[in-house]
């Protein structure tokens, strides 16, 4: 929000303007590894250079780019790593999120972008662009294998409210479970939970992946399809809805919902995760701008506040919806009863 005691400048205007570089410069570094290289230990400008294979003119503007954004900090001859570059962008680092570049910024979002234009003007994604709900659209095995780390804590974060709500969560659901980790927190926190999860039958390997990786595949289960048309079974404990309302339109909602309804064992519960702006829909910043994601690339979605969350779960037959903050997200969970 613009502070009224803020006199008028041009200069914010003209970041924004210009903010497509920026993006540039940290999706090139990622990809040349410079991180990573000046963690262990390439500090001057010709240690990078030949540790990454590039010429010393191009990596000095890199990092010195860099550098301006504290992304990497500077004594005057050496260049080291942040904090924060050191969590999150050296290879090597307790919670790297570098491979999340291959989604933001992949081909079918960068159109769905250049084409905002015409997305504004039909209320949906654009004809250049991309309607990322179209079935087995490639953009979700991209998001199932570049996403998880982003979202390894805050998934860790929703199963202890699951199993706060559901205190032996048996049979869960994950639907449109990408890459799992979502469901996989879950069966982590409780040793005799299962999980099944329901995606694209192109996703569903990357899923099962991360399963075996964190020690849970002998009780992952796949079910493979949409989840508008695939049989649901009955008797879930508990049902996920991880990052996917917000791609369709509030009657699609419900519609699912319903039927997500149908399948919970009669104690069950439904746990959303989505980007949920305050009733205002301008606050938090991030998560009302995501409103604009969906715009670009798909025909109906949107961001919903929870108020419109509720009356969604309600209108479907759930019950006392509640809001939950996660850790380590700007999203939130909402948990409703059967």
């Amino acid at each position: 929000m613009t502070s009224p005691d803020r006199p008028p400048s041009a200069e914010r205007i003209l970041d924004l303007l210009i903010a497509y570089q920026g993006s540039a410069v940290l999706k090139t570094a990622i990809e040349l590894d410079v991180f990573t290289a000046v963690g262990e230990g390439a500090g001057e400008i010709g240690a990078i250079s030949r540790r990454i294979g590039a010429s010393e003119r191009g990596v000095r503007a890199l990092v010195n780019y860099l550098a301006s954004l504290d992304l990497l900090a500077h004594d005057g001859a050496r260049y080291s790593l942040t904090p924060e570059s050191a969590r999150y962008l050296d290879r090597h680092g307790p919670h790297y999120i570098g491979g999340s570049a291959a989604f933001y910024d992949a081909p079918a979002i960068i159109d769905a972008f250049a084409d905002l234009k015409e997305s504004v003007r039909r209320g949906g994604s654009g004809i250049g662009g991309t309607d990322s709900t179209t079935p087995s659209h490639p953009i979700w095995v991209a998001y199932a294998q570049a996403m998880a780390p982003l979202f390894a804590r805050p998934a860790a974060s929703l199963a202890e409210i699951v199993v706060r709500e559901v205190p032996r969560p048996a049979r869960v659901l994950d639907i449109a479970a990408g890459h799992g980790l979502f469901g996989i927190a879950i069966a982590r926190l409780v040793p005799t939970a299962t999980v099944t999860a329901l995606d694209w039958p192109e996703v569903l390997p990357v899923a099962a992946a991360h399963a075996n990786d964190a020690g849970v595949g002998d009780r992952f289960r796949t079910l493979s399809g949409s989840a508008f048309d695939v049989p649901l079974g009955t008797g879930w404990d508990v049902a996920l809805l991880a990052n996917f309302l917000h791609h369709f339109a509030p009657e699609t909602c419900e519609e699912l919902l319903r039927r997500v309804r149908a399948s919970l064992a009669p104690e069950g519960t439904v746990a959303l995760v989505e980007f949920i702006p305050n009733e205002d829909r301008v606050s938090p910043p991030s998560v009302a701008q995501f409103g604009v994601t969906m715009l670009a690339t798909t025909s109906h979605g949107d961001v919903y506040t929870f108020s419109e969350l509720a009356r969604l779960l309600e209108r479907a037959g759930f019950q006392a919806p509640k809001l939950h903050p996660l850790a380590h997200t700007p999203q939130r969970a909402v948990i409703a009863r059967r």
